[in-house]
């Protein structure tokens, strides 16, 4: 009798497990009529098998080889472009071990741009610590000639190439330094310098001084919020006030952001407490980043210089100087990104680069035109309608700042 039950009980459990292989393959062409919450986790692994499948069949079927490794990285790229996010990358094992690295370029360690009447490469930042800050340098300067051609009528990028060269390298700059205004001014002088060009790391921070109706005023301008971009900022800020500026202008054009941190403490160098951004996301809570203290005195007066291009981070330290009135800002509106990304490495040795959040600033403005759409950004409160990019730019910001000084 026993014996006879056995084989009951096993011949049931049989046709149970041919029952529910049935209803699987069954259910495996009809996802759909699983109950809700067996459907997420069967068509979720069902998707991802059919991804797995598809990339089989080409690496298998293809007409010419192609590694699984390469279509599993253009899958993720196709999956990132369907966002139709142009702030969300994919960044393949090889981009993800560049990008960990800081950026860095060999030259001089200038910013130039095209003369109008092509003689030569107008310089229009000098970085500090760089080959061309320690060889005197400065901005406004023409490059006439390099190693001894002649750079008028050559195209601007013919010119530069000129400039670079191998880190160690020795190049002679013909430099005229340009005429000052007036009927009794000296004519415009040349001088001949030799630098050896260096690899130059981001970030870099030029600055200066000029005298504006015998007001001494400091210009610090930023290229990129990078990793340890405060402390190069707030190095040049305390250099200018020691050696006697009264006012500060934040030259952030061109800017096309970084490091929310990095804004947090740049901003920080001159709003001494308060709200600097809020940053806001789906998965992650909602986070008030505040002013870190050790801010310079609230009695120098700042001006920020923006253009189109000021982005991002740029875009929130403006803001959060605007909104707190700790400075005027000046040019045009900036570019208008209202969200930030965050980069989450993959098993594969590559990174996605995407969307997570919003960001808003103290007085509770997004910059955005409303999710990943450009906006209208930070509207100036000195508006610089053209030349914001030449030196009419910096002229409009040095004239509002005078006026501002005490």
């Amino acid at each position: 009798m026993a014996s006879v039950r056995r084989s009951i009980s096993t011949a049931l459990v049989v046709l149970m497990l041919v029952l529910l292989l049935l209803l699987g393959i069954w259910l495996g062409g009809h996802p759909s009529d699983l109950p809700g919450f067996l459907r997420s986790a069967f068509v979720s692994n069902h998707d991802t098998l059919v991804v797995d499948e598809a990339i089989d069949r080409v690496a298998s079927d293809y007409y010419r080889p192609i590694s699984k490794a390469q279509l599993s990285s253009a899958s993720i790229a196709g999956l990132v472009s369907s966002l139709g996010d142009r702030f969300s990358h994919y960044l393949s094992p090889s981009e993800f071990s560049t990008s960990e690295q800081p950026p860095r370029f060999t030259g001089i360690g200038i910013q130039v741009a095209g003369d109008p009447r092509m003689r030569g490469l107008l310089i229009g930042r000098v970085f500090n610590e760089t080959p061309a800050s320690r060889a005197g340098l400065k901005t406004g300067e023409l490059i006439t000639a390099v190693n001894g051609r002649a750079l008028h009528g050559l195209a601007e990028t013919v010119a530069v190439s000129l400039v670079k060269g191998p880190p160690g390298t020795n190049v002679v700059l013909r430099v005229e330094a340009p005429a000052h205004a007036g009927p009794h001014a000296p004519a415009a002088t040349v001088h001949t310098d030799t630098l050896t060009r260096a690899t130059i790391s981001e970030p870099v921070v030029a600055s200066l001084t000029r005298t504006v109706h015998g007001v001494k005023l400091g210009i610090v301008a930023l290229a990129a919020f990078t990793e340890g971009a405060h402390g190069e900022v707030r190095e040049a800020v305390e250099h200018e006030l020691h050696i006697g500026a009264r006012g500060i202008v934040l030259d952030l054009r061109g800017n096309g952001g970084g490091l929310v941190v990095e804004a947090q403490l740049i901003a920080s160098i001159f709003i001494p407490s308060g709200t600097i951004v809020t940053t806001r996301g789906r998965t992650q809570p909602t986070a008030t980043l505040l002013a870190t203290g050790d801010a310079i005195s609230t009695a120098i007066p700042v001006v920020v210089l923006v253009d189109a291009d000021t982005a991002s981070a740029a875009e929130i330290v403006t803001a959060a100087l605007q909104d707190h009135r700790r400075a005027t800002v000046v040019g045009t509106h900036t570019f208008g990104k209202g969200v930030y990304q965050e980069q989450q490495g993959l098993s594969n040795g590559g990174a996605l680069d995407i969307t997570v959040g919003e960001y808003f600033t103290p007085n509770g403005r997004n910059l955005g035109g409303g999710g990943v759409k450009q906006g209208a950004g930070v509207i100036p409160d000195v508006s610089v309608p053209t030349g914001v990019d030449t030196e009419h730019g910096l002229a409009v910001a040095l004239d509002t700042l005078v006026k501002k000084v005490k």
